[in-house]
């Protein structure tokens, strides 16, 4: 089993020859044009945030064309893939769950795929291939299909990565809905909300390129990618369409959870309109009859009764509290 630590070539994890769907050995990188001219042999040979002086190292010991060695330096390119000669060059976008609270980290993995080697480079992917390369050489009659059986376990592996991150986004739905519901919604609310669609629509732009790879990797017209292999790319394209659609259903119930936020929050709002205006009419009331006869005019009726003070209080009481109960049964109070 090879070292999963990084050796004295700066970002090589892995170095490995491979025939016949079994392990030859660890190869240097200066070894690498005699292990290639072995018949039924290829090697893979694995990358960590590689620095340049080692990708132009490498290149010139499996041809890799220049635009391929400059996107994989560069990294930040979209899920893609393209071929160069007798090359092929797929770009993946690696998801995970990192920090507290959990949030979304994105990394890249770049593969070279040719007749005898295949090539991963990672960018910002703290998940570890080691246990990849482990379950590959449990199975060396799939490993014998040669490259490009390596890179459906690459790619697989990959989108099984999405799932656990999917599943945690299903899981803060079912939180954000439950606050949406709880009547204490607000601002927070909002912005969790907002949050969870970004992450959401920020997955699914970084899987869904690859139901066009895998079309295209399943119906190549080429020798690098086996017919018996085909087939395998077909499962990778399942799951990325069911998890695709969990994402699209997600989206879709983020959108809803959004538009029954504001309208509950426009009802509270509205409902406290009423309340207001409830208490301004009844209070109104007392307000109107204490200002007429608070105006000292010399004739005003009843000034000089001696129950008018006790017989006014008593029509604004009642006045108020016939208002209060016509007002409880609209349930605006």
């Amino acid at each position: 089993m090879a070292t999963a630590s990084r050796t004295p070539s700066g970002g090589v994890v892995n170095s490995v020859a491979y025939a016949e769907g079994k392990r030859v050995g660890d190869v240097e990188l200066g070894d690498i044009p005699a292990t290639l001219a072995r018949p039924e042999t290829f090697v893979w040979i694995g990358l960590v945030d590689p620095e340049e002086w080692l990708l132009r190292a490498v290149q010139p010991q499996f041809g890799l064309h220049d635009l391929a060695v400059e996107d994989a330096l560069n990294g930040h390119q979209r899920p893609k893939l393209e071929r160069y000669d007798d090359c092929l060059f797929i770009v993946l976008r690696t998801v995970q769950l990192a920090g507290e609270p959990r949030h979304v980290e994105y990394g890249e993995t770049h593969i070279f795929v040719g007749r005898n080697y295949v090539i991963t480079v990672r960018h910002g992917s703290q998940v570890s291939h080691v246990g990849l390369r482990a379950r590959c050489e449990a199975a060396p009659k799939l490993l014998a299909q040669g490259p490009a059986f390596v890179l459906y376990a690459v790619m697989d592996f990959v989108v099984d990565q999405y799932l656990p991150v999917v599943e945690t986004l299903d899981d803060e739905l079912d939180l954000v809905e439950a606050e949406v519901f709880s009547e204490r919604f607000g601002r927070r609310t909002t912005e969790r909300i907002y949050r969870l669609k970004r992450d959401v629509l920020s997955v699914k732009r970084t899987l869904s390129p690859l139901v066009d790879i895998c079309n295209r990797l399943m119906r190549f017209d080429s020798d690098l990618i086996a017919e018996e292999t085909r087939p395998y790319f077909r499962d990778v394209y399942d799951h990325v369409v069911r998890l695709t659609e969990m994402l699209d259903n997600l989206s879709q119930m983020v959108s809803t959870a959004l538009e029954a936020n504001i309208s509950l929050v426009s009802m509270s709002q509205t409902e406290g309109t009423k309340r207001l205006a409830a208490w301004a009419a009844i209070i109104a009331v007392p307000t109107m009859v204490a200002g007429i006869y608070g105006m000292n005019f010399s004739y005003m009726p009843e000034l000089t009764w001696r129950w008018g003070y006790p017989f006014v209080l008593g029509l604004m009481t009642t006045a108020c509290l016939g208002l209060y109960i016509a007002f409880r049964r609209t349930r605006w109070l």
